[in-house]
C-alpha cells in the first residue's frame, strides 16, 4: 500500500532576542507543529493555513522562505505530513475550542528554541525540524 499525503501544516516561527523561536503544540504527551487532515478537494496550502488558524489563531503568516515544503516519513497507518514554514508577524497564540470537540485541540503550546524543539518533537518530526532550523538559517 503506498503512502499517501493527509495532512498539511506549518513550521511557524517568530523573530526573538536569541534568534528565531518555533511554535510547538501539545495534545496530550504529543508534541507537533499545527496541522491537519487535507478535506477532499483542497490544495495542501490552503490546509496548513487553515489548520494553522483553527488551532492557534495565528494569520498573520509571511512565507519568507518560499513555498518549499518538508514532509514526513510515513507513520499512523502509512499517513504522511507536509509542512510549509512561514514567519508570524502576530506572535500572539489563542487555542480556541474546536467546535466538535467543544474545547481545544491541544493542552499546550510553547515558543522554542531549535534546541528545546529537537527535545520535545517526536522522531518522526526532527527531519522537519532540521529542514526548516537549515532554511531560517541560509543554509537551504
Amino acid at each position: 500500500m503506498a503512502a499517501s499525503l493527509k495532512s498539511a501544516g506549518i513550521v511557524v516561527v517568530r523573530p526573538a532576542p536569541a534568534g528565531l523561536e518555533f511554535l510547538v503544540l501539545r495534545a496530550w504527551r504529543n508534541w507537533d507543529f499545527p496541522k491537519g487532515l487535507i478535506e477532499p478537494g483542497e490544495d495542501p496550502v490552503r490546509t496548513a493555513l487553515r489548520e494553522t488558524f483553527e488551532e492557534t489563531g495565528v494569520v498573520d503568516l509571511v512565507f519568507r522562505w518560499g513555498d518549499g515544503f518538508a514532509e514526513t516519513a510515513p507513520y499512523a497507518r502509512n499517513k504522511i505530513a507536509r509542512y510549509y514554514l512561514a514567519e508570524a508577524k502576530d506572535a500572539e497564540v489563542r487555542l480556541a475550542p474546536n467546535p466538535i470537540l467543544g474545547r481545544p485541540e491541544h493542552h499546550e503550546y510553547r515558543w522554542v528554541t531549535h534546541e528545546n524543539a529537537a527535545r520535545l518533537l517526536p522522531e518522526r518530526l526532527r527531519p522537519v525540524l532540521e529542514w526548516a532550523h537549515l532554511l531560517v538559517n541560509g543554509k537551504r
